[in-house]
């Protein structure tokens, strides 16, 4: 497949990339570099950090986080409906990979701080994602206006980093992956390859993938890894369209299938 720009709806602002993650060769591409709002995904940079921190001996996995230390938000997530008052930190991290947990993320970055994520990205020169805000209900005047903002270029070259064990330490580029090995969301690229979204991280099935999404009014997007038995493909698709039009999901959840099986098909290539 020959990198060009897909036939996906005009009614969503796109950012596309599929690139090889070992030969950076791109296979397709829609505006990588746009920069657009990327509602959970750039949570990714939070586990990053938390990875991080832990080889540097800064964080404890183990070490219990209380959630009544912040304040209770809803959408995505299981926490909020255990309960398991408290959780280790490794646990709360693999929350945030498998269910985009939404109380998992407020109390890591608690513990941690916004400040943390951002210098650790900082410091292992990530760009084109950002991770804007903690969680929130409701954003009213004077909040960030969103949780996270990315491109695909920004989101891939994170994630074929991780594939080459690369970002930060080895071992701190397993444990995130780890972490993203069992998410639930496979509603959008994901959906083409026909998973089981409660059981496709263990074993060795090919294709497997490793993804984060994120999602909000007006916002869908979802970057992950397919690993085939000849490459490994790294993949972001993120679109955006005006809230209001509630019909506008359809068609952006068909054009991201549609993605799916264009990174199905280079596999084979």
């Amino acid at each position: 497949m020959t990198a060009t720009h897909p036939p996906l709806t005009a009614a969503a602002t796109w950012s596309v990339l599929v690139r090889d993650a070992a030969t950076g060769e791109v296979l397709l591409e829609r505006a990588p570099e746009a920069q657009l709002s990327a509602a959970s995904a750039p949570k990714l940079l939070l586990l990053v950090a938390c990875a991080v921190l832990a080889e540097r001996g800064e964080l404890d996995l183990a070490e219990p986080l209380d959630r009544s230390r912040v304040e209770p938000v809803g959408d995505s997530g299981l926490w909020q409906h255990l309960a398991q008052q408290t959780l280790a930190v490794g646990d709360a991290a693999m929350l945030v990979g498998a269910a985009s947990d939404n109380l998992a993320t407020n109390a890591l970055l608690d513990r941690i701080g916004l400040d943390a994520v951002g210098r650790v990205a900082a410091e292992l020169g990530i760009q084109g994602v950002r991770l804007h805000d903690r969680v929130r209900d409701v954003r009213r005047a004077g909040d960030p206006p969103r949780l996270g903002t990315a491109s695909a270029t920004g989101l891939v070259d994170l994630l074929a980093r991780l594939e080459s064990r690369s970002l930060g330490s080895a071992a701190a580029s397993e444990r995130v992956l780890g972490w993203m090995r069992h998410s639930l969301d496979l509603s959008m690229v994901a959906s083409a390859f026909g998973l089981d979204p409660l059981s496709h991280g263990v074993g060795d099935a090919r294709p497997a993938v490793l993804n984060k999404t994120g999602t909000d009014a007006g916002v869908r997007v979802d970057a992950g890894l397919v690993r085939g038995r000849r490459r490994v493909l790294a993949y972001a698709a993120l679109a955006n369209w005006p809230a209001a039009d509630a019909a506008g999901v359809a068609g952006v959840l068909r054009d991201m299938r549609t993605i799916g099986h264009a990174v199905a098909a280079a596999l084979e290539d």
